[in-house]
Protein backbone atom coordinates (compact mmCIF):
# COMPACT_ATOMS: atom_id res chain seq x y z
CA UNK A 1 0.00 0.00 0.00
CA UNK A 2 1.27 3.76 -0.97
CA UNK A 3 0.83 6.58 1.98
CA UNK A 4 -2.73 7.88 0.99
CA UNK A 5 -4.15 3.84 1.28
CA UNK A 6 -2.40 3.25 4.48
CA UNK A 7 -4.40 6.38 5.75
CA UNK A 8 -7.85 5.62 4.66
CA UNK A 9 -7.69 2.43 5.85
CA UNK A 10 -6.31 3.66 9.43
CA UNK A 11 -9.53 5.99 9.48
CA UNK A 12 -12.37 3.06 8.22
CA UNK A 13 -11.09 0.48 10.70
CA UNK A 14 -9.33 1.80 14.16
CA UNK A 15 -10.79 4.35 16.74
CA UNK A 16 -9.34 6.74 19.74
CA UNK A 17 -5.90 6.57 18.02
CA UNK A 18 -3.97 10.38 17.30
CA UNK A 19 -1.80 10.98 14.82
CA UNK A 20 0.63 13.52 13.96
CA UNK A 21 0.37 16.04 11.06
CA UNK A 22 -2.22 17.27 8.78
CA UNK A 23 -1.53 14.00 6.72
CA UNK A 24 0.20 11.71 8.93
CA UNK A 25 2.94 9.89 7.84
CA UNK A 26 2.41 6.05 7.08
CA UNK A 27 6.18 4.79 8.18
CA UNK A 28 7.29 1.57 6.67
CA UNK A 29 10.85 1.17 7.72
CA UNK A 30 13.99 2.36 9.78
CA UNK A 31 17.63 1.92 10.51
CA UNK A 32 19.70 3.86 12.95
CA UNK A 33 18.31 7.33 13.42
CA UNK A 34 16.39 7.50 9.75
CA UNK A 35 12.38 6.67 9.27
CA UNK A 36 11.11 6.09 5.52
CA UNK A 37 7.67 6.15 4.67
CA UNK A 38 5.28 4.15 2.34
CA UNK A 39 6.51 6.50 -0.64
CA UNK A 40 10.09 6.37 -0.13
CA UNK A 41 10.56 9.63 1.70
CA UNK A 42 13.35 9.62 4.59
CA UNK A 43 13.50 11.39 7.90
CA UNK A 44 15.73 12.01 10.60
CA UNK A 45 13.91 10.63 14.03
CA UNK A 46 13.88 13.32 16.46
CA UNK A 47 11.59 11.79 18.36
CA UNK A 48 12.57 8.20 19.11
CA UNK A 49 9.35 6.41 18.75
CA UNK A 50 7.87 8.30 21.81
CA UNK A 51 11.03 8.13 23.94
CA UNK A 52 11.30 4.20 23.02
CA UNK A 53 13.63 3.73 20.40
CA UNK A 54 16.47 4.28 22.63
CA UNK A 55 19.56 3.58 20.73
CA UNK A 56 18.24 3.34 17.52
CA UNK A 57 15.49 1.83 14.36
CA UNK A 58 16.21 -2.23 14.03
CA UNK A 59 19.84 -1.68 16.02
CA UNK A 60 21.59 -4.71 14.69
CA UNK A 61 22.69 -5.69 17.94
CA UNK A 62 18.95 -6.18 19.17
CA UNK A 63 17.63 -7.27 15.83
CA UNK A 64 20.34 -10.29 15.96
CA UNK A 65 19.43 -11.42 19.35
CA UNK A 66 16.10 -11.32 18.94
CA UNK A 67 16.14 -12.77 15.32
CA UNK A 68 18.20 -15.83 17.57
CA UNK A 69 15.70 -16.18 20.26
CA UNK A 70 12.27 -16.22 17.97
CA UNK A 71 13.83 -19.51 16.63
CA UNK A 72 14.11 -20.68 19.90
CA UNK A 73 11.37 -19.83 22.29
CA UNK A 74 8.90 -17.04 22.01
CA UNK A 75 6.48 -17.58 24.46
CA UNK A 76 5.46 -19.82 27.38
CA UNK A 77 3.87 -17.70 30.16
CA UNK A 78 4.69 -16.14 33.54
CA UNK A 79 3.65 -19.97 34.75
CA UNK A 80 7.10 -20.97 34.44
CA UNK A 81 10.73 -19.51 35.16
CA UNK A 82 12.72 -18.65 32.29
CA UNK A 83 16.39 -17.40 31.54
CA UNK A 84 15.53 -14.45 29.96
CA UNK A 85 13.34 -12.72 32.37
CA UNK A 86 15.36 -13.43 35.57
CA UNK A 87 18.71 -12.38 33.61
CA UNK A 88 16.80 -9.48 32.78
CA UNK A 89 15.27 -8.78 36.32
CA UNK A 90 19.17 -9.46 37.71
CA UNK A 91 20.44 -6.26 35.62
CA UNK A 92 17.76 -4.02 36.69
CA UNK A 93 18.75 -4.59 39.96
CA UNK A 94 22.12 -3.65 39.04
CA UNK A 95 21.66 -0.81 37.84
CA UNK A 96 18.44 1.07 39.98
CA UNK A 97 19.47 3.77 42.68
CA UNK A 98 19.98 2.53 46.06
CA UNK A 99 22.96 -0.29 45.04
CA UNK A 100 20.82 -3.34 45.22
CA UNK A 101 18.32 -2.27 47.40
CA UNK A 102 15.74 -2.49 44.73
CA UNK A 103 15.72 -5.89 43.32
CA UNK A 104 12.66 -7.49 43.09
CA UNK A 105 10.70 -6.56 39.53
CA UNK A 106 7.14 -7.63 38.00
CA UNK A 107 7.36 -7.56 34.32
CA UNK A 108 4.11 -6.39 32.17
CA UNK A 109 3.60 -4.84 28.89
CA UNK A 110 3.94 -1.13 29.36
CA UNK A 111 4.26 2.06 31.17
CA UNK A 112 0.92 1.65 31.97
CA UNK A 113 0.74 -2.17 33.68
CA UNK A 114 3.84 -1.17 35.79
CA UNK A 115 2.41 2.04 36.89
CA UNK A 116 -0.87 0.42 37.86
CA UNK A 117 1.16 -2.51 39.66
CA UNK A 118 3.34 0.13 41.45
CA UNK A 119 0.36 1.72 42.71
CA UNK A 120 -1.29 -1.17 43.41
CA UNK A 121 1.46 -2.44 45.51
CA UNK A 122 1.66 0.11 47.47
CA UNK A 123 -1.87 0.27 48.26
CA UNK A 124 -1.15 -2.98 49.66
CA UNK A 125 1.99 -2.35 51.33
CA UNK A 126 1.02 0.63 53.29
CA UNK A 127 -2.96 -0.32 54.19
CA UNK A 128 -3.60 2.92 52.55
CA UNK A 129 -5.72 3.75 49.59
CA UNK A 130 -5.02 7.48 48.36
CA UNK A 131 -2.60 8.51 45.99
CA UNK A 132 -0.70 11.76 45.30
CA UNK A 133 0.33 12.63 41.83
CA UNK A 134 1.61 15.95 40.52
CA UNK A 135 -0.42 18.23 37.89
CA UNK A 136 0.78 17.65 34.04
CA UNK A 137 1.24 14.13 35.04
CA UNK A 138 1.07 11.32 32.14
CA UNK A 139 0.47 7.89 33.52
CA UNK A 140 -1.20 5.70 30.89
CA UNK A 141 -4.37 4.97 29.83
CA UNK A 142 -6.07 2.45 31.89
CA UNK A 143 -9.08 3.55 34.04
CA UNK A 144 -6.15 4.18 37.51
CA UNK A 145 -3.50 5.78 34.97
CA UNK A 146 -5.99 7.62 33.19
CA UNK A 147 -6.76 9.39 36.81
CA UNK A 148 -3.20 9.75 37.96
CA UNK A 149 -2.65 11.64 34.23
CA UNK A 150 -3.48 15.48 35.16
CA UNK A 151 -4.63 16.53 31.31
CA UNK A 152 -8.13 17.04 30.47
CA UNK A 153 -7.76 15.86 27.19
CA UNK A 154 -6.09 12.48 28.07
CA UNK A 155 -9.47 11.73 30.51
CA UNK A 156 -12.33 9.96 29.33
CA UNK A 157 -15.86 11.92 30.28
CA UNK A 158 -16.54 9.48 33.36
CA UNK A 159 -13.05 7.31 33.60
CA UNK A 160 -11.63 8.25 36.57
CA UNK A 161 -11.67 6.49 39.87
CA UNK A 162 -11.22 7.75 43.71
CA UNK A 163 -8.62 8.32 45.71
CA UNK A 164 -5.95 9.93 44.01
CA UNK A 165 -5.18 13.94 44.57
CA UNK A 166 -2.85 16.35 42.40
CA UNK A 167 0.02 18.51 44.20
CA UNK A 168 0.95 21.22 42.29
CA UNK A 169 4.10 20.40 39.34
CA UNK A 170 7.15 22.07 39.96
CA UNK A 171 6.86 23.93 36.45
CA UNK A 172 9.26 26.86 36.93
CA UNK A 173 8.11 28.50 33.94
CA UNK A 174 4.91 28.95 34.60
CA UNK A 175 4.60 28.80 38.49
CA UNK A 176 1.09 28.74 39.77
CA UNK A 177 2.51 30.26 42.61
CA UNK A 178 3.30 33.61 40.37
CA UNK A 179 7.35 33.02 42.48
CA UNK A 180 10.56 32.24 41.31
CA UNK A 181 13.15 30.12 41.77
CA UNK A 182 15.24 30.07 44.51
CA UNK A 183 13.64 32.91 46.22
CA UNK A 184 10.10 30.55 45.58
CA UNK A 185 11.52 28.49 48.57
CA UNK A 186 10.45 25.48 47.12
CA UNK A 187 6.41 26.43 47.70
CA UNK A 188 5.29 24.04 45.27
CA UNK A 189 7.01 20.87 47.14
CA UNK A 190 5.83 22.47 50.76
CA UNK A 191 2.28 22.57 49.44
CA UNK A 192 2.43 19.09 49.79
CA UNK A 193 2.38 19.01 53.36
CA UNK A 194 -1.42 20.86 53.10
CA UNK A 195 -2.08 19.00 50.06
CA UNK A 196 -2.48 16.26 52.56
CA UNK A 197 -4.17 17.76 55.47
CA UNK A 198 -6.66 19.15 53.62
CA UNK A 199 -7.73 16.77 50.92
CA UNK A 200 -6.59 13.09 52.03
CA UNK A 201 -7.18 11.35 54.95
CA UNK A 202 -3.62 12.30 56.07
CA UNK A 203 -1.81 8.81 55.40
CA UNK A 204 -1.38 8.87 51.42
CA UNK A 205 -0.18 5.36 49.97
CA UNK A 206 1.91 6.91 47.93
CA UNK A 207 3.47 9.86 45.53
CA UNK A 208 3.94 8.81 42.29
CA UNK A 209 6.19 11.18 39.96
CA UNK A 210 8.22 11.31 36.69
CA UNK A 211 11.91 12.53 37.04
CA UNK A 212 11.14 15.10 34.29
CA UNK A 213 7.14 14.98 32.81
CA UNK A 214 7.23 13.68 29.89
CA UNK A 215 4.25 14.69 28.23
CA UNK A 216 3.58 17.48 30.67
CA UNK A 217 6.23 19.18 28.40
CA UNK A 218 9.61 17.93 29.91
CA UNK A 219 9.20 20.10 33.14
CA UNK A 220 12.58 19.42 34.81
CA UNK A 221 12.16 20.20 38.53
CA UNK A 222 14.53 22.13 40.74
CA UNK A 223 17.32 20.64 42.42
CA UNK A 224 15.96 20.53 45.80
CA UNK A 225 12.62 19.26 44.73
CA UNK A 226 12.27 15.71 45.42
CA UNK A 227 14.50 16.01 48.57
CA UNK A 228 11.31 18.46 50.22
CA UNK A 229 8.56 16.76 48.17
CA UNK A 230 9.38 12.91 49.24
CA UNK A 231 10.22 13.91 52.67
CA UNK A 232 6.94 15.48 53.93
CA UNK A 233 5.19 12.14 51.99
CA UNK A 234 7.22 9.86 54.02
CA UNK A 235 6.56 11.83 56.83
CA UNK A 236 3.19 10.89 56.71
CA UNK A 237 3.74 6.99 55.84
CA UNK A 238 3.38 7.31 51.84
CA UNK A 239 6.03 5.22 49.59
CA UNK A 240 7.78 6.88 46.70
CA UNK A 241 6.75 5.72 43.66
CA UNK A 242 9.71 7.12 40.75
CA UNK A 243 8.00 6.58 37.14
CA UNK A 244 10.92 6.41 34.87
CA UNK A 245 9.43 5.30 31.89
CA UNK A 246 10.59 7.96 29.85
CA UNK A 247 13.29 9.08 31.99
CA UNK A 248 15.22 5.32 32.25
CA UNK A 249 18.10 4.00 30.92
CA UNK A 250 20.34 6.55 30.78
CA UNK A 251 18.18 9.09 28.84
CA UNK A 252 19.16 11.82 31.06
CA UNK A 253 22.43 11.66 31.03
CA UNK A 254 24.94 10.04 33.86
CA UNK A 255 23.30 7.93 35.69
CA UNK A 256 20.85 5.15 34.32
CA UNK A 257 17.89 6.52 36.16
CA UNK A 258 16.68 10.10 36.50
CA UNK A 259 15.85 10.46 39.56
CA UNK A 260 19.54 10.08 40.67
CA UNK A 261 19.98 13.85 39.41
CA UNK A 262 17.98 14.67 42.28
CA UNK A 263 19.61 12.30 44.84
CA UNK A 264 16.73 10.24 46.03
CA UNK A 265 16.30 6.70 46.48
CA UNK A 266 12.19 5.87 45.50
CA UNK A 267 10.82 3.10 47.30
CA UNK A 268 9.45 1.40 44.22
CA UNK A 269 10.46 2.77 40.42
CA UNK A 270 8.67 1.40 37.36
CA UNK A 271 10.29 1.39 33.57
CA UNK A 272 8.97 1.05 29.84
CA UNK A 273 9.10 2.87 26.65
CA UNK A 274 13.04 2.52 26.06
CA UNK A 275 13.80 -0.60 28.42
CA UNK A 276 13.96 -2.77 24.95
CA UNK A 277 14.58 -0.18 21.64
CA UNK A 278 11.40 -0.83 20.90
CA UNK A 279 9.56 -4.16 21.73
CA UNK A 280 6.69 -3.99 24.24
CA UNK A 281 7.96 -4.36 27.94
CA UNK A 282 7.13 -2.96 31.43
CA UNK A 283 8.85 -3.26 34.97
CA UNK A 284 7.72 -2.58 38.32
CA UNK A 285 10.78 -2.78 40.91
CA UNK A 286 11.20 -2.89 44.14
CA UNK A 287 12.66 -3.69 47.28
CA UNK A 288 12.17 -7.10 49.26
CA UNK A 289 10.12 -5.82 51.90
CA UNK A 290 7.42 -4.10 49.81
CA UNK A 291 7.65 -7.25 47.08
CA UNK A 292 6.57 -9.53 49.99
CA UNK A 293 3.50 -7.43 50.92
CA UNK A 294 1.87 -8.80 47.42
CA UNK A 295 0.29 -12.19 48.49
CA UNK A 296 -2.71 -12.23 46.07
CA UNK A 297 -2.23 -14.80 42.88
CA UNK A 298 -1.38 -12.25 40.17
CA UNK A 299 0.00 -13.23 36.25
CA UNK A 300 1.08 -11.15 33.45
CA UNK A 301 0.76 -13.03 30.46
CA UNK A 302 3.10 -11.63 28.23
CA UNK A 303 4.77 -9.55 30.77
CA UNK A 304 8.86 -10.70 31.01
CA UNK A 305 8.08 -12.86 27.29
CA UNK A 306 11.19 -14.25 26.24
CA UNK A 307 11.65 -12.05 23.25
CA UNK A 308 11.15 -8.82 24.92
CA UNK A 309 13.14 -9.80 27.55
CA UNK A 310 15.95 -10.71 25.43
CA UNK A 311 15.61 -7.43 23.20
CA UNK A 312 15.76 -5.45 26.75
CA UNK A 313 19.07 -7.81 27.34
CA UNK A 314 20.95 -6.84 24.43
CA UNK A 315 19.31 -3.36 24.81
CA UNK A 316 21.46 -2.82 28.00
CA UNK A 317 24.58 -4.75 26.81
CA UNK A 318 24.42 -1.90 24.11
CA UNK A 319 23.94 0.94 26.39
CA UNK A 320 27.06 -0.40 28.62
CA UNK A 321 29.26 -0.78 26.04
CA UNK A 322 28.30 2.46 24.66
CA UNK A 323 28.37 4.17 27.84
CA UNK A 324 24.80 5.35 26.85
CA UNK A 325 24.67 7.79 30.19
CA UNK A 326 28.19 9.54 29.66
CA UNK A 327 27.12 9.88 26.01
CA UNK A 328 23.65 11.26 26.67
CA UNK A 329 25.24 13.89 28.78
CA UNK A 330 27.58 14.41 26.15
CA UNK A 331 25.08 14.88 23.39
CA UNK A 332 22.92 16.51 25.31
CA UNK A 333 24.78 19.41 26.11
CA UNK A 334 25.79 19.99 22.55
CA UNK A 335 21.84 19.41 21.59
CA UNK A 336 20.76 22.55 24.84
CA UNK A 337 23.96 24.34 23.33
CA UNK A 338 22.40 24.72 19.81
CA UNK A 339 18.55 25.25 21.41
CA UNK A 340 19.87 28.02 23.46
CA UNK A 341 21.25 29.36 20.46
CA UNK A 342 17.93 29.07 18.68
CA UNK A 343 16.17 30.74 21.96
CA UNK A 344 18.71 33.89 21.66
CA UNK A 345 17.46 33.89 18.11
CA UNK A 346 14.07 33.48 17.54
CA UNK A 347 11.55 35.39 19.59
CA UNK A 348 8.90 32.11 19.72
CA UNK A 349 11.05 30.39 22.14
CA UNK A 350 10.16 31.30 25.06
CA UNK A 351 11.70 28.69 27.14
CA UNK A 352 14.29 25.63 27.09
CA UNK A 353 14.57 23.10 29.36
CA UNK A 354 15.32 19.47 30.15
CA UNK A 355 18.36 17.02 31.16
CA UNK A 356 20.53 14.87 28.59
CA UNK A 357 19.12 14.15 25.59
CA UNK A 358 15.41 14.91 26.38
CA UNK A 359 15.12 18.52 25.98
CA UNK A 360 12.38 20.81 25.17
CA UNK A 361 11.62 23.99 23.71
CA UNK A 362 8.55 25.45 24.72
CA UNK A 363 6.90 28.02 22.10
CA UNK A 364 4.80 31.14 23.19
CA UNK A 365 3.99 34.44 21.44
CA UNK A 366 5.09 36.93 24.03
CA UNK A 367 7.91 36.19 25.85
CA UNK A 368 6.57 38.32 28.62
CA UNK A 369 2.96 37.40 28.63
CA UNK A 370 4.05 33.38 27.75
CA UNK A 371 0.59 33.38 26.13
CA UNK A 372 1.52 29.55 24.43
CA UNK A 373 2.03 29.60 21.05
CA UNK A 374 -0.59 26.24 19.44
CA UNK A 375 -1.24 27.07 16.34
CA UNK A 376 2.60 27.81 15.93
CA UNK A 377 3.48 25.07 17.21
CA UNK A 378 1.56 23.17 14.93
CA UNK A 379 2.93 24.75 12.19
CA UNK A 380 6.63 24.11 13.33
CA UNK A 381 6.20 20.80 13.18
CA UNK A 382 4.95 20.85 10.03
CA UNK A 383 7.92 23.31 8.68
CA UNK A 384 10.17 20.68 10.30
CA UNK A 385 8.31 17.72 8.31
CA UNK A 386 8.56 19.74 5.66
CA UNK A 387 12.57 19.55 5.45
CA UNK A 388 12.64 15.60 6.84
CA UNK A 389 12.32 15.91 10.92
CA UNK A 390 10.09 14.17 12.97
CA UNK A 391 9.68 15.72 16.73
CA UNK A 392 7.46 15.42 19.47
CA UNK A 393 4.63 17.61 20.98
CA UNK A 394 3.96 17.69 24.60
CA UNK A 395 2.37 20.28 27.53
CA UNK A 396 -0.93 21.55 28.73
CA UNK A 397 -1.36 23.55 25.96
CA UNK A 398 0.25 21.62 23.50
CA UNK A 399 2.79 24.40 22.55
CA UNK A 400 6.17 21.76 23.59
CA UNK A 401 8.35 20.59 21.19
CA UNK A 402 9.61 17.35 22.73
CA UNK A 403 12.86 16.28 21.52
CA UNK A 404 14.57 12.87 22.57
CA UNK A 405 16.18 11.62 19.67
CA UNK A 406 17.80 7.51 19.36
CA UNK A 407 20.99 7.83 22.07
CA UNK A 408 23.01 6.44 19.28
CA UNK A 409 22.88 9.55 17.37
CA UNK A 410 25.31 11.07 16.16
CA UNK A 411 26.85 15.21 16.81
CA UNK A 412 26.44 15.90 12.84
CA UNK A 413 23.34 14.80 12.95
CA UNK A 414 21.81 16.78 16.35
CA UNK A 415 23.24 19.66 14.21
CA UNK A 416 21.31 19.41 10.89
CA UNK A 417 17.97 18.35 13.23
CA UNK A 418 18.49 22.02 14.83
CA UNK A 419 19.65 23.84 11.88
CA UNK A 420 16.10 22.22 10.38
CA UNK A 421 14.46 23.61 13.46
CA UNK A 422 16.29 26.66 12.98
CA UNK A 423 14.81 26.71 9.40
CA UNK A 424 11.31 25.90 10.32
CA UNK A 425 11.00 28.37 13.31
CA UNK A 426 11.89 31.01 10.93
CA UNK A 427 9.29 30.20 8.56
CA UNK A 428 6.49 30.00 10.90
CA UNK A 429 7.93 33.39 11.96
CA UNK A 430 8.12 34.52 8.74
CA UNK A 431 4.32 33.82 7.51
CA UNK A 432 2.79 32.86 11.40
CA UNK A 433 -0.04 31.11 12.46
CA UNK A 434 -3.62 32.23 11.97
CA UNK A 435 -4.77 34.38 15.32
CA UNK A 436 -6.54 33.13 18.24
Amino acid sequence: MNSQEIREKHGQFTFATANYYKEPIALVRGEGTRLWDADGREYLDFFGGILTVSLGHCQKDVTAAVREQVGVLVHASTLYPMEPLVRLAERLAQITPGGGRLRRSFFTNSGTEADETAITLAKVHTGESEIIALRHAYSGRSLLAQTVTAHARYRPHGSQVPGVVHAVSPYCYRCPFGLTYPSCELKCAQDIEELILTTTCGRPAAFIAEPIQGVGGFITPPKEYFQVAVGIVRKHGGLFICDEVQTGFGRTGESWCGIEHWNVEPDIVTFAKGIANGFALGATTTTDEIAKSWQAATISTFGGNPVSATAALATLDVMARENIPERAARLGARLRERLGLLKEKHPLVGDVRGLGLMQAVELVRDRKTKQPAMEETDAFMEACKRRGLLIGKGGLYGNVARLSPPMLIEPAEIDAACDRMDQALSEVERGGAPAR
